[in-house]
Parts: structure tokens; C-alpha cells; sequence
């Protein structure tokens, strides 16, 4: 991906007068913030718990319940025809504490993994809250996944106890089912009271459940989420996360998406990955806010008329939905009235400068792009309200972040001199884009990975894999990525697991996957493939080999497109150049290949 071009060359900043915000903007004095920002202020302006101690749920749920807001709408879900019902925060504590008395009872202790395989329902939102509120780790599974991906995840976390519907569970769990002995319980939403052979009924053990008196006492350091990323080879990484994290969602949500009290708030992100956990639960709970939930996938008219008729103040989505709004055009917002919404925030990929520009057009309001990564669990890197904007650019680190862009050599290892990093000086030169440690949301781990996990930290610094520079005035500007993980539709895909399972069909000898660009979607997966001999190519083989990724996979993380090779490039040591493969795809210089492997 070409850096960026700066605002002033190609697109003008985006300033607004203070006098012309509804709300006065959380952050106006970027440099007065940054300079009196502590984490311990911060953390000053959450309760902790009675006892002491700090647990997610407490400031997201309980310490409200207990409060003015008990009454207040926490969450607002609208079903497929519109309709809406609600959770107040005092709804919200008692069903998350019987959950938690659920799984107390079903002896679940503390630091044991519950995973949910749900979508995006009143179900999916108590079992994370309640299971942090047990003390129990709660890690989300993306409901679009295939068998394969929901396996590898449920082994690799050693799943205690999964909650899911009886849909999901016929289709992608009971067929794997004897590959998780450690997975002892599955609970199904929607039971009716008969539930699947070798599952429990959860509302009938809700009933049963007496309140849950209390909550775990868990400590800033005590494991609250996991997430799984994938990288470009080997399986998928689960990142920890801690309790303290909450910290940083508070002042995140305060600095970059300037949450106010009144807000009524929709974040667009699955909860099935981080963003719909961070932003689209966490951040939103713990301000006191109304956050809106859509249960039904995207539309354009859809989006635009839940954005007026809940009148929707704060909007946090993603560039493949926003360019997506794009291509509809901007006379589709202008039939909806979005004199409500006071700020537009995207993330998940790169996000394209006009899109940023598109925003004044359509909402009123510029978009402002963010950055961070599932290991960062939070975000990092942002524009904010009353700051100027730079079209295409990151913006500039949050309150707290320390960010840096460090040197790399030619084979894109980090510049090292004693033991200390080189830091790039030079505004605009490009480098690795790197962070210094000590945030509460940074992640304390990869799960059983503790080799891999130090590999991150060099000389001082998380080395995140991305590219950047960084401008003269101190804004960042995304690169492109220094692997080959592929962001398609807001989603991580690793191009290993892909691979992987494309090698289980029967006539494919080897298999190659990249991304390539996509107008909405970003990227999108291609594979290569290598057939077995005597095999021959045809249409309907790649139709049928697509199929069977999407049968595993899920329509999310398969390819959408497939070409036949006889020979994928490959170093001597048998590794696929995914690198070269996207260059000869795209018409892009080739680079080194003395590495290649002799005939390809």
C-alpha cells in the first residue's frame, strides 16, 4: 500500500470552531491533555471494587445499577422490523449476576474460559458481563465461522463453557464436538426446553439460578479476555487481556470517541472481535451510556434509519461500511434526519482520505479514523473532535501512548544499536510503527505462547507489524502492513489457516492465499492453488473447492476468489512467498527473491 499523500497536497485539513459543537469536545487542548494525563487519574474516575480490587462488569454494569442511572437504558437492541427492547443497567446487573450464578453452579472457576458463538442478541452481552463478573475469562467466537476455526479456538483456549444456539451448534460445533474434552458445558439460548443432546437449557438454569450476591474480587492484573488474532503462519494467537483494560476503555472512550452522558451511542462491530467487545460493550457501559444494537446485518437504508429513529449522537463503524454508504450516495443520508449525530468514528483498516471528506457531505461531520490492534486492546492512535484533521492520516497518539516509529533494515528487522532501538526522526520517513509499553490495555500475553509473546518487545518498545510515518506536527500516516495478514470487511483473516484448510481437499496439493484490494471491502481472500496430479483444472473445481473453504471457514474468512497455478513460489526452505505472489498479482516490482526456490 503507498503511504499516504499529506492533507496539504492533495486534500486540505478539516478544522472546527469550538462555537460549533453541540457538546463541548472531552479533549480541546491536545497538548494540555497529554501533558497532565496520569493512568492513575484515570483510574481515579472508576469505583474499583468495595474491597478493593478492579473487575470490568463492576464499572460497567454494577456500580450504575447502584447509582442514579439504575433506570437508565444500557442497552438498546433493534430487531429486524424495527422494533426495539431494552436493557436498563439495573436489568442488566440482575440477569448478569443469575448468569454468573449459572456458572457457579456448573463449578466454572475462576481464570477458566467461556466462549460465546452468538450473534448479536441480549444473550451474547449477559454472558460476557456475567462471566466477568464470576471471575471467569470470557473469550468471543465471530458466529460466521466455520467448524474448523471454532475448533482450533476452542482447543487452543482450553473452552470450559460455551454458549451458543441450537442453529449454530447443529452446524458448527456437534461436528467437532469430540475433538473438545475440555469443553464440559454447552448452553443454548434457545432451547425451548428441550435442548440438543449433550447441551443444557440456559434459561431454564436462569430461573433456577438464585442472584449471584456480589462480585468476584479480582485484581487489575487478573486475566479478563481473550481474543484470537491470526498472523501470517502458524495457528491463531490469543491475546490476554486484564481487568485493568477497563482503564484504558474509560479514558479512550472519553478522548477519542468524546463520550458524553447523554449520548446515545452505536457501535457497528460484531462483538465476535475486539472492537465489538472494547467499543461496542466495555467503553460504552462503563461511560453510562445508551448503546444501540443492531441484530441484523448491514443495509444502507437500514443503517441510515436507525441512525434518525434512535437518534444515534455518536457512530463508530468501519471504512468497508462507510465506503459501502459511499457507493450508494450521499442523497440516501439526505432522506433520514441525522440532525442528531454529532460524530462519526471509523476503524478496522486503513481509511481512505475521501471517505473522510464524504462524511461533511452525507452526515454533516468529517469521519475521523482511529488506530490500534487487537494486542493493544484499545485504541491508540487518534483524530479527535476539536482537533484539526488530516485527511488519510492516523491522527496523533492518545493521552498516555507513547508512539514511535522505528527503523528497519532491508530484510525489515528493527535497527538495533546496544540493545536500544533506532528511532526514525526524519518526519515522513517510513518505519515500523511502535508503541511504549506500560498501558492497562496492552496485552499481557499470547495463551501458552510466552516466546512468541516476548518476540513483540524490543529495546523498550511493542513492535506492532504495521508501517508508518509520522508528519512534521506529529500525526501518524499508515503504510502498509509488515506481514500478510489479510483485513477484509473489518475482519483479520491469517493467510496460514486459510491455506490450511484448502490442503484438506482432496485434489489440492498446496495452496497460497493473499489479499487483494477490494473498492468496500478493502481486501478480499484469493487463493492460489496447486492441484495433485492427474487432477485437472475446471471451472467447476474451483467452484467446488471454494465451496468446501466456505463450509469450513465461514463466508467471512474463505476465498472469494481461486486460481489454478502450477508452481507457487516458495523459498528453499519450502515456505510460499505470499509477498511474491501479491506482487505478480498486482503488477508490483518483485523485490528480492534470492530466497526463491530455483525454478519459480
Amino acid at each position: 500500500m503507498e503511504a499516504s499523500t499529506p492533507s496539504s497536497t492533495r486534500w486540505p485539513a478539516i478544522a472546527k470552531d469550538l462555537a460549533s459543537f453541540p457538546v463541548r469536545p472531552n479533549l480541546t487542548d491536545y497538548d494540555e491533555a497529554v501533558a497532565a494525563f496520569s493512568w492513575d487519574d484515570a483510574r481515579g474516575a472508576l469505583d474499583g471494587l468495595p474491597g478493593g480490587g478492579v473487575n470490568i462488569a463492576h464499572e460497567a454494569v454494577d456500580r450504575h445499577a447502584a447509582s442514579a442511572l439504575a433506570g437508565h437504558e444500557a442497552l438498546r437492541f433493534v430487531r429486524a422490523d424495527g422494533s426495539t427492547s431494552s436493557l436498563t443497567y439495573a436489568d442488566l446487573s440482575e440477569r448478569t449476576g443469575r448468569f454468573a450464578s449459572v456458572l457457579r453452579g456448573l463449578g466454572v472457576q475462576r481464570g477458566e474460559r467461556v466462549f460465546s458463538l452468538l450473534g448479536r442478541m441480549p444473550a451474547l452481552y449477559v454472558a460476557v458481563l456475567g462471566t466477568l463478573k464470576h471471575g471467569a475469562v470470557f473469550c468471543p467466537l465471530f458466529s460466521a465461522f466455520g467448524p474448523e476455526p471454532v475448533r482450533q479456538r476452542l482447543q487452543l483456549g482450553s473452552g470450559r463453557v460455551l454458549v451458543t444456539t441450537r442453529a449454530l451448534y447443529r452446524r458448527k460445533v456437534a461436528p467437532i464436538r469430540d475433538d473438545l474434552p475440555e469443553l464440559r458445558q454447552v448452553l443454548l439460548v434457545d432451547a425451548d426446553g428441550e435442548p440438543e443432546p449433550g447441551t443444557l437449557d440456559l434459561a431454564a438454569l436462569l430461573a433456577e439460578s438464585p442472584p449471584y450476591g456480589g462480585i468476584a474480587a479480582t485484581g487489575p492484573e487478573d486475566m479478563a479476555l481473550l481474543h484470537f488474532t491470526s498472523g501470517t503462519t502458524g495457528r491463531p494467537k490469543g491475546a490476554i487481556h486484564v481487568h485493568d483494560a477497563v482503564t484504558a476503555h474509560y479514558a479512550t472512550g472519553r478522548f477519542a470517541l468524546d463520550l458524553h452522558p447523554d449520548d446515545v451511542y452505536w457501535c457497528t462491530a460484531d462483538p465476535g472481535w475486539v472492537t465489538g467487545t472494547s467499543y461496542g460493550i466495555i467503553a460504552p457501559l462503563v461511560h453510562g451510556v445508551t448503546a444501540v444494537v443492531d441484530e441484523e446485518e448491514m443495509d444502507a437504508d437500514r443503517w441510515y434509519r436507525i441512525l434518525a429513529e434512535q437518534r444515534v449522537t455518536v457512530w463508530y463503524t468501519a471504512p468497508t461500511a462507510l465506503r459501502m454508504l459511499m457507493k450508494a450516495g450521499a442523497e440516501r443520508a439526505a432522506a433520514h434526519d441525522l440532525s442528531a449525530l454529532r460524530f462519526v468514528a471509523s476503524v478496522g483498516e486503513p481509511l481512505n482520505p475521501e471517505v473522510v471528506v464524504w462524511g461533511e457531505e452525507a452526515f454533516g461531520h468529517p469521519v475521523h479514523d482511529n488506530w490500534w490492534q487487537t494486542e493493544t486492546g484499545g485504541i491508540m492512535i487518534s483524530n479527535y473532535p476539536a482537533m484539526q484533521i488530516r485527511p488519510g492520516s492516523m491522527g496523533r497518539p492518545l493521552p498516555g501512548i507513547v508512539a514511535a516509529i522505528v527503523a528497519r533494515d532491508t530484510v525489515g528487522a528493527p535497527v538495533q544499536h546496544d540493545g536500544e532501538v533506532e528511532l526514525v526522526s526524519d518526519p515522513d520517513a517510513t518505519g515500523e510503527l511502535a508503541l511504549r509499553p506500560g498501558w492497562p490495555s496492552m496485552f499481557r500475553g499470547y495463551l501458552n505462547e510466552e516466546e512468541r509473546y516476548r518476540t513483540c518487545f524490543v529495546g523498550g518498545w511493542y513492535l506492532t507489524g504495521d508501517l508508518a510515518r509520522r508528519d512534521a506536527d506529529g500525526y501518524f500516516w499508515f503504510v502498509g502492513r509488515g506481514d500478510d495478514v489479510i483485513k477484509s470487511s473489518g475482519h483479520l483473516i491469517g493467510p496460514f489457516e486459510v491455506e490450511s484448510c484448502l490442503l484438506e481437499h482432496e485434489a489440492v496439493a498446496e495452496a497460497g492465499v493473499i489479499g487483494v484490494p477490494d473498492p468496500v471491502a478493502g481486501e478480499v481472500v484469493k487463493a492460489f492453488v496447486e492441484l495433485k496430479p492427474g487432477v485437472e483444472a475446471s471451472d467447476a473445481l474451483r467452484l467446488e473447492i471454494i465451496g468446501f473453504a466456505r463450509k469450513r471457514l465461514g463466508a467471512a474468512v474463505a476465498p472469494r476468489l481461486l486460481d489454478f497455478t502450477t508452481a507457487l513460489p516458495k523459498t528453499r526452505s519450502g515456505k510460499i512467498l505470499r509477498r511474491l505472489l501479491k506482487a505478480r498479482e498486482l503488477g508490483l516490482p518483485e523485490g528480492d527473491t534470492s530466497t526463491l526456490e530455483a525454478g519459480r
